[in-house]
């Protein structure tokens, strides 16, 4: 187990779909239960909304996390979105330039990222 597992709620990815603020303000809730200071969120867990930027659907969920101060991070392979929208595309490259929000392939470049932050903060 590496030093990160302790601060980090993963979600599985058959659980229920994150739709909504409400969702997602119920999962910080979690996370808060378990002292957690980030969610890892398996892409499949959210709406398809999510990912169609116009909805203001992510806008609102990820105020949320920002707002509670809990981080984000989504793995898996979001391409097929990417390829649809060059608005999300541009999104997911500048969230994973910040701290709050990543979009990551698997749970390996997580555990990578969560590193690398911890060395340039420390």
């Amino acid at each position: 187990m590496s030093e990160y597992d302790a601060t980090v709620l993963r979600l599985t990815p058959d659980g229920p779909v994150i739709r909504s603020e409400r969702d997602a303000t119920d999962v910080i809730g979690d996370a808060f239960g378990q002292g957690a200071t980030w969610v890892v969120v398996p892409a499949g867990r959210l709406d398809g909304d999510f990912f169609r930027l116009s909805t203001r659907v992510a806008g609102g969920i990820v105020q949320k996390f920002v707002t509670y101060r809990i981080g984000l991070a989504v793995l898996g392979d979001i391409s097929a979105h990417i390829a649809a929208s060059d608005a999300l595309r541009d999104f997911v490259v500048e969230s994973n330039r910040g701290t709050q929000l990543w979009f990551l392939a698997d749970e390996e470049a997580f555990g990578t990222r969560l590193a690398e932050r911890r060395q340039i903060t420390s």
